[in-house]
């Protein structure tokens, strides 16, 4: 498919989108991203600001199935993937597919459950696979997780892997809205137009078939970016890795995602090229997650989108 048609999705998808999520284009923007680029995202953001409801909305708007994991302490890797179970009348074992078996998969409150359960996502994330008793299982192709976590609690809950928080394209952060966005949230509220009453009564329609996604993603590699860009792109990455403040920087996988992120978003801003713009847009997006700083430094106050902020003021952008 031409970059044409791949701007004429997105911006259908958003509008799409726009009917229910109120306020949050941004996040709207981002979600489309990862799902586009065909990668994962993670969602921080307090309780009751539409995580669950964006990803709900986005599967309805792109056509494809959506499941829902409960993150819990008691969960079992098991009850994510499936599991074998002997069948007396066949005589033999069949397979019961867990919820990990869909198209969009909401791992919500992931950072609930233990390293064990946490782990039975890898697989999944980076090869589109499931291996139950020694046997591969393939996931649809347009496999996504969205994964969330709530940033003020944190009691009971254990932090995600650097190995798996890096299979995350990109974090996003869903803020509460503003006066006018939930003074309209308000207004809608017990109405045919809430949020909740117009996805279920089908306000909101498919823009795409689940098969057309495969070849949307291959027009973004027509996205133009210039070799100088790249090494611009590039030098923002390695410098995560040189910081006196950074403990551990970003590594190759966090390139690769500032690529695909930056043509996405020339994509969605209706445009066949990339410019270094869309790269500081998504820098932080795309890093944020990746870095962990020295202890050191945050006692003293210092964050992540800060040190982002830095590198980027100190790298000269090519002309």
């Amino acid at each position: 498919m031409s970059t044409d048609r791949l701007k004429d999705v997105l911006a259908q998808a958003r509008r799409e989108a726009g009917k229910v999520i109120i306020g949050q284009d941004p996040v709207i923007e981002k979600a489309l991203i990862a799902i586009f680029t065909g990668n994962h995202a993670l969602i921080e953001g307090v309780p009751g600001v539409a995580k669950t409801l964006l990803v709900r909305t986005l599967a309805r708007v792109l056509g494809c199935d959506f499941a829902r994991i409960q993150f819990t302490p008691d969960l079992m890797p098991a009850d994510i993937t499936g599991t074998n179970v002997f069948n007396l009348q066949r005589n033999e074992f069949s397979l019961i597919k867990g919820p990990v078996f869909t198209s969009f998969l909401l791992a919500d409150e992931i950072n609930r459950a233990p390293a064990k359960t946490q782990s039975a996502l890898l697989q999944a994330m980076q090869e589109r696979v499931v291996t139950i008793d020694r046997e591969n299982h393939p996931l649809p192709p347009n496999f996504t997780v969205f994964a969330t976590q709530n940033p003020i609690e944190y009691e009971g809950t254990y932090p995600l892997p650097e190995a798996q928080k890096d299979r995350f394209m990109l974090k996003i952060t869903m803020q509460a809205p503003d006066r006018a966005e939930e003074l309209t949230l308000a207004q809608r509220t017990m109405t045919k137009d809430a949020p909740e009453t117009l996805l279920a009564d089908g306000a909101v329609q498919p823009v795409i078939q689940p098969q057309d996604l495969q070849d949307l993603r291959q027009a973004l590699a027509t996205v133009l970016i210039r070799e100088e860009l790249i090494g611009y792109l590039v030098d923002i990455v390695r410098a995560t890795r040189q910081r006196e403040s950074v403990l551990v920087g970003a590594g190759p996988r966090a390139t690769q995602s500032l690529i695909m992120a930056s043509r996405a978003c020339a994509a969605i801003s209706a445009r066949d090229f990339v410019t270094p713009d869309d790269i500081k847009g998504m820098a932080l997006p795309v890093l944020e997650h990746r870095l962990i700083l020295r202890p050191e430094f945050e006692i003293e106050g210092l964050t992540v989108p800060e040190v982002v902020q830095q590198i980027l003021r100190q790298i000269a952008v090519p002309r």
